[in-house]
């Protein structure tokens, strides 16, 4: 895919059930964004997890605002092993966590700007302080925790994409969860169209150090899931446990049967 592609979403996916995936790296992901910030050009970057994907194949009117991201990648290990299962390897995950970090580390490299938009109320900001720490040179445009509720109402998205649009940031994090990011996105990309903006879920709070990644380990065995059940069990048991893991091996059951009827 060349830089010019990005402005062009969909071409190349790789079908994953009612999802479309993009087969690119972190490090081709974070190549195209640099090059589209020199280009003067912005974008979207959506990752898919289990539950984004098990929330799309229960809403189909969601699978057209999925697939409008510049950039729609493989985060949950199951759709990587189902991509496997069915002949159509993807080159690996790429996480909206590990995102959060490599893009606010090519963002410092290049002298951008990033605001942070999500969160509890004060962790944006200490996750910014946490990421300006981590990469000296990354310029905060603004962080802002917005209160709940905030894009029920057309004033509450407005003043929010007003304050995005006043920053006038080359990267913009945010994290409210999906479908409300990538909904709250398309309308930033209207506002101000020239920066890239990546849908985070919770990687707010872990770049604030509020909540912990797994193990390198762990991550590359696609067991996060785990660590992150062991630390919010009562949050989280009913969504990996009831619904995530049957949507997971039925994912994996449909996908190799579509390679054995070829």
């Amino acid at each position: 895919m060349t830089s010019a592609e990005t402005t062009q979403p969909g071409q190349g996916r790789v079908q994953m059930g009612d999802v479309g995936l993009d087969p690119l790296t972190e490090t081709e992901v974070i190549g195209q964004v640099r090059a589209a910030w020199t280009a003067g050009r912005g974008g979207s970057i959506y990752p898919v997890n289990v539950d984004v994907a098990r929330a799309v194949s229960r809403q189909p009117a969601l699978v057209s605002l999925l697939n409008g991201g510049s950039f729609v990648v493989a985060d949950g290990a199951p759709l990587e092993w189902a991509a496997r299962v069915a002949g159509q390897p993807l080159p690996g995950r790429v996480t909206g966590s590990g995102l959060v970090f490599s893009l606010s580390e090519a963002a410092a490299a290049d002298g951008r700007s990033v605001f942070l938009l999500g969160g509890a109320e004060g962790v944006p900001e200490k996750a910014a302080e946490a990421l300006r720490s981590r990469f000296p040179g990354l310029r905060v445009a603004g962080a802002d925790s917005p209160p709940f509720g905030f894009d029920k109402t057309d004033e509450g998205v407005r003043q929010t994409v007003d304050a995005v649009a006043a920053a006038k940031p080359d990267l913009v994090l945010v994290g409210l969860g999906f479908p409300r990011q990538e909904r709250l996105i398309e309308q930033l990309r209207q506002a101000w169209p020239s920066a890239w903006y990546l849908a985070c879920g919770g990687g707010i709070t872990m770049a604030a150090g509020i909540v912990r990644r797994a193990s390198p380990l762990l991550q590359r065995l696609g067991l996060e899931w785990m660590h992150r059940l062991m630390h919010e069990p009562r949050r989280l048991a009913g969504r990996y446990l009831r619904d995530d893991l049957p949507f997971a091996i039925a994912l994996l059951t449909r996908a190799a049967m579509r390679r054995f009827s070829r």
